[in-house]
């Protein structure tokens, strides 16, 4: 009886040692605003990184496209590298209307676009005359009004004359029997320019945080998606995916006193219908990257906005509508990461 009494005993104790058990409280996301699901629905998710199954990402072959990118090696008289026309310290741009040359006096045609995040874009150039990054890297070697090189071969024996790159191409392509060669260089450079994506308050935004947009961030939110822009500035890049008239509702040369009128993308299909026809420009760090259009013939974004209001929605936009817009315009801008700065 004296055996049944202490046993007892012993069990309450050890039932009351158990720890008691915690309520799991499940981990509940706020739900998303209406506005909130109509953008994601827009926009989408911005990828870390922009791949290419054509060319696989590597540490070896972004450190060399990163090289490649900041060398003036692959200009003519080694003054100008892919960085001097698209400085990743400003934004993937030089700031300037038109971008000066290698050759003394030369200047480009075009307003040179930003690097940052155009690896997301459904080709490259104004014009769309490359397809991807990789076709795109080598154009401005080789044409003479910016870094000016005669040739493929002459790239190629700059670069076999530095013994630092020779390692370097050899851990980029180690399955290369000859790794130094124009289809590698422009490769690596487009590597490196796949990571150049530059996530924003936006995203946050667009992941379920409703405190990343301020009141007016969001009013100006609500007016680009009503206005209309959202018909060319949509996708991941808020632009970069279609091609457009510019000028629908009016001549853009009158209306930004733009210096010539420009063929755009009729110049390279020579189809008479693609006349004025440019690539939309993403907006994603819009209030950086100006002066604006493909002509830089604005400099100050309300003006750029009041422009495509009217001549691209037919719609005169008022001050404060534009104003919320540029704050809008303020959340897009994002940080390039500093271990892709020089």
């Amino acid at each position: 009886m004296r055996k049944i009494f202490f046993l007892t005993v012993f069990l309450v104790v050890i039932a009351s040692c158990k720890p008691e058990k915690k309520e799991v409280i499940p981990d509940v996301k706020p739900a998303l605003t209406e506005q909130q699901i109509k953008a994601q629905a827009l926009f989408g998710v911005l990828p870390e990184m922009a791949e290419n199954p054509n060319n696989p990402i590597t540490a070896e072959k972004v450190a060399l496209g990163k090289a490649l990118y900041f060398d003036p090696i692959l200009s003519k008289n080694k003054t100008q590298s892919c960085n001097t026309c698209h400085n990743l310290k400003t934004y993937g741009v030089d700031n300037n209307q038109f971008s000066p040359g290698d050759g003394k006096g030369t200047l480009g045609g075009r307003n040179s676009p930003t690097t940052l995040n155009a690896a997301l874009h459904v080709a490259q150039f104004w014009d769309g005359r490359a397809p991807d990054v990789e076709a795109q890297a080598g154009g401005p070697v080789l044409n003479p009004v910016e870094m000016g090189l005669s040739s493929e071969k002459e790239a190629i024996d700059r670069l076999t004359a530095e013994p630092k790159y020779k390692e370097m191409f050899t851990k980029a392509f180690p399955d290369s029997k000859e790794p130094i060669t124009w289809d590698n260089l422009t490769k690596a450079i487009a590597a490196f320019e796949r990571k150049l994506i530059t996530p924003s308050k936006f995203d946050d935004y667009l992941a379920g945080d409703d405190k990343a947009l301020n009141e007016q961030q969001k009013r100006g939110l609500q007016l680009f998606m009503d206005k209309g822009c959202i018909a060319c500035h949509s996708g991941i890049a808020l632009g970069g995916s279609t091609f457009q008239k510019f000028g629908i509702y009016g001549d853009y040369w009158k209306e930004t006193k733009s210096a010539k009128i420009d063929e755009g993308k009729s110049a390279v299909t020579k189809n008479p219908s693609d006349k004025s026809f440019f690539k939309v420009p993403s907006l994603r760090n819009i209030t950086k990257t100006y002066p604006y259009f493909h002509d830089g013939s604005v400099s100050d974004l309300k003006e750029a906005t009041r422009i495509m209001g009217k001549i691209q929605l037919n719609k005169e936009l008022t001050a404060s509508e534009i104003e919320d817009i540029i704050q809008f315009f303020e959340s897009l801008t994002g940080n390039v990461p500093v271990e892709y700065l020089k």
